[in-house]
């Protein structure tokens, strides 16, 4: 009896339950309203970031399946109420998300070089910069290989210069070139989860790099081209001018903030300015974009209201932003138009047009809207920490300062808050950018606070109205007045720069987290800013969850490099590399990725304290390094794990063993240790087939 009463009950009780979710819920999405045009950019970025994350690449009619049920999602929200309705929007943003990434990445596609080419590289220079190791790169389009059909050359190329080059000729935009150098396939990741070189170079439609010891021979002079080519010879030739007038280090700071071309500065003052956290300042970004416009726009507006006539009969306001987005446009063509410079000119573009139709200018909304560009032009941007920094520190400080004016909040009295509002503005940025870049380059500047409160103001203040004065006084020859006054404000923020590097622990370094990490933190901070209500402050699980997870990264006790040249075993005392030179990129990565900065040297020392690589389960990590390694090489324990530089016959061996013919199907090679013993990963586990990848399996041999 008492059972016939209990199951209604019950009944009633999980239905009433159910009941008072769901109307809960359905309050909660009501409340939104009027907010959730915020959240489009970050639906659409989900999207995305599925797509990039698959382990294999959508079929056509995948792709085509997905954009009809979008299509069906989008039809069914109307019939879904006001309350749900922006659930099943979210669905078709994060659909559309995805099949712009998609389409994007066959839009990029390219021959792409499979194999290494030694012989004649011959092609039209497009872009020029420097590598890490300072060395001149050339990129190259129309290019022509020795025996290569034009169906299977790639579209561009990029190769380094070394060796002696005082033969060479001087590499000019439009000029065709020729000279024999190596080539190979673009790299993948260093290690797996690494950054992707691969997937980065798709996107840039890089084929093949390399480099040359043979000096360069012009083949044709610089042709006409195209607009684009126009304005690299503009580039080029302003940047020739600054460095006349501007030499050494000053003078290739500015033209880094002019032309977006850092060749010019030396490495120490670049690893000075990152150590400072002052890096941000060379990069042609929101700051400089911001800080141009906002003194153009004070300065137009402030000329056009010293004349009545238009002063009292015209929007000067509104001229003021479109003078402003007229140098903007202007700035844009001759930085390069790189993809941190196209998104600072949306960001700013989306303000001044906001402006200009009597909007805010500053707002979430206009945030969103320039995501939004951004992410539609270039969806693989997301991926990059230029994105995610700049919109970081854009939505944080959006939404701190409009809180601030809401809310009426003032710290300290009214002649203090162009101060207060530049040391809230640093530590805000600063803040809101730090796990990116630690996430992206283990490093964190403990005195970024410091540099950046002298810096920054300098740099709004005296660089970028110095440079606006030498663009006025360009036409009457006297632009040395201005650019040597932008010239005192750059030598003080490279002596800022080199004080604050000198000091002791002015930067450490953390251990690269897992994968999962940054888009838990972004959707943490993303969910406590545009969520309305208390129940934002769940944003905060999230994000102390991410942290939570970085400080466990176990990172892996073994790593094999992609092409056999350098092995890595953790020890007691940091991994011991297998080199001391050689792989000097991939060596530097891994023990910065360890959290280390200590030399390859260094790490290398430790190989022989290591016993030559002992292994947790009691085998021996074994590196034969050349021909000659290889060919004393006579046997292993079943539990060994050999790694070479060369080809070797593994027949025979009772071990695992890790060549170039292996590795090259398989990339870099990460050794785990758990409970059931050690777990070998490679990238190709981890990235899967994707466009961009081109794994080629070992002839006539297993993996």
């Amino acid at each position: 009896m008492g059972s016939v009463f209990l199951n209604p009950c019950l009944s009633s009780a999980v239905n009433g339950g159910k009941t008072v979710l769901l109307a809960a819920i359905r309050s909660q999405l009501l409340h939104q309203r009027g907010y959730l045009f915020e959240w489009a950019p970050v639906c659409l970025a989900v999207g995305i970031g599925i797509y990039f994350s698959l382990r294999f690449e959508p079929a056509q009619a995948h792709l085509a399946g997905l954009a009809g049920l979008a299509v069906l999602v989008l039809i069914l929200s109307r019939f879904l109420g006001e309350a749900f309705s922006p659930l099943a929007i979210a669905l078709t943003l994060v659909a559309t998300g995805f099949l712009l990434a998609a389409h994007r990445a066959h839009d990029m596609s390219g021959p792409v070089m499979g194999w290494r080419y030694y012989g004649p590289i011959e092609g039209r220079v497009v872009n020029l910069d420097r590598s890490s190791s300072d060395a001149l790169r050339i990129t190259l389009d129309e290019v022509t290989l020795e025996n290569l059909r034009p169906e299977r050359t790639p579209l561009r190329v990029r190769i380094s210069l070394h060796g002696d080059q005082s033969h060479s000729v001087t590499p000019a935009p439009g000029m065709r070139i020729m000279t024999t150098g190596h080539l190979s396939p673009p790299g993948g990741p260093v290690e797996p989860g690494g950054f992707d070189f691969q997937r980065h170079a798709w996107f840039m439609q890089l084929g093949a790099v390399g480099y040359t010891r043979v000096p360069i021979l012009a083949i044709a002079p610089a042709s006409e081209g195209n607009a684009g080519l126009a304005v690299f010879r503009v580039r080029m030739a302003a940047a020739e001018h600054i460095l006349n007038v501007l030499p050494g280090d000053t003078g290739g700071f500015a033209v880094a903030v002019t032309t977006g071309a850092r060749s010019a500065i030396s490495q120490q003052a670049l690893d000075d300015l990152r150590a400072s956290n002052l890096a941000h300042l060379l990069a042609i970004s929101g700051l400089h974009m911001g800080l141009l416009t906002a003194f153009v726009f004070g300065l137009i507006r402030s000329i056009l209201a010293l004349i009545p006539p238009i002063a009292l009969r015209w929007p000067t306001r509104k001229l003021a932003a479109g003078g402003a987005l007229i140098v903007a446009s202007g700035y844009l063509a001759l930085s390069g138009g790189n993809v941190a410079t196209e998104r600072a000119f949306v960001m700013v573009a989306v303000a001044l047009c906001a402006i200009m139709v009597n909007r805010r200018a500053i707002s979430l909304r206009s945030v969103a809207i320039a995501a939004i560009i951004v992410l539609v032009l270039r969806p693989e941007a997301l991926l990059g920490p230029g994105f995610q920094m700049s919109f970081a520190a854009t939505t944080a400080l959006v939404a701190v300062f409009g809180f601030m004016r809401d809310y009426k909040i003032m710290i300290g009295p009214k002649w203090v808050q162009p101060v207060v509002a530049v040391l809230l503005a640093s530590g805000i940025s600063g803040l809101a950018t730090a796990p990116v870049g630690a996430a992206h380059f283990n490093t964190i500047s403990h005195y970024g606070l410091i540099a950046n409160l002298l810096s920054v103001p300098v740099m709004g203040s005296v660089v970028v109205p110095a440079a606006v004065l030498a663009l006025c006084l360009a036409p009457l020859g006297l632009d040395w007045l201005g650019l040597w006054i932008m010239g005192v404000g750059l030598r003080w923020i490279l002596e800022v720069g080199s004080f604050v590097a000198g000091l002791d622990g002015a930067r450490s370094y953390v251990a690269g987290p897992g994968a999962a990490v940054l888009p838990m933190i972004a959707l943490g901070f993303l969910w406590l800013v545009l969520w309305q209500g208390r129940a934002r402050l769940i944003g905060v699980v999230p994000v102390l969850l991410a942290f939570w997870l970085w400080q466990g990264t176990v990172r892996p006790i073994g790593l094999i490099a992609e092409n056999g040249t350098l092995v890595g075993l953790m020890t007691e005392d940091g991994r011991a590399l297998s080199k001391a030179k050689g792989a000097g990129f991939i060596a530097r990565n891994w023990l910065e990725n360890d959290g280390e900065a200590v030399a390859q040297a260094e790490a290398a020392a430790r190989w022989d304290k290591s016993l030559a690589g002992v292994l947790p389960e009691g085998g021996h990590l074994v590196h034969l390094s050349g021909k000659r390694a290889a060919a004393g090489f006579d046997g292993c324990d079943a539990r060994d794990i050999v790694v070479s530089s060369v080809e070797l016959n593994p027949t025979g061996f009772d071990c695992d063993v890790f060549d170039p013919i292996r590795l090259r199907g398989v990339g870099a090679v990460a050794i785990h240790h758990d409970k059931a013993g050690l777990r070998l990963v490679s990238v190709k586990d981890l990235t899967g087939t994707r466009l961009w990848t081109r794994w080629r399996a070992p002839k006539d041999r297993s993996q």
